[in-house]
């Protein structure tokens, strides 16, 4: 099962915890479970369309999932899933 990184600011729905095990064979899929456990954060991720937030970076095996496929990005055993909230500044 894919293990996901959670964000200093989405912790409070994880109940704390820094990095959640959630199955799922693609990122869809772990998203929808995450949601599941874990109420609020499928909200915070993904828009009115279901699709990734422009402000929200996502990335498996280290690469940007906006490259790869997207939400169907295929995940395997240990695969490692990074939420990085954008941050803005100047």
């Amino acid at each position: 099962m894919p293990t996901v990184r959670i964000p200093t600011p989405l912790r409070k729905l994880t109940d704390g915890e820094a990095a959640v095990v959630v199955d799922g064979g693609d990122l869809r899929t772990v998203v929808a479970n995450l949601q599941a456990r874990h109420p609020g954060v499928g909200e915070r991720l993904l828009d009115d369309q279901g699709e990734l937030r422009r402000f929200v970076n996502v990335f498996v095996r280290d690469e940007d999932v906006r490259f790869l496929d997207g939400l169907d990005t295929e995940l395997a055993e240990g695969d490692t899933v990074s939420i990085v909230p954008a941050v803005a500044g100047g």
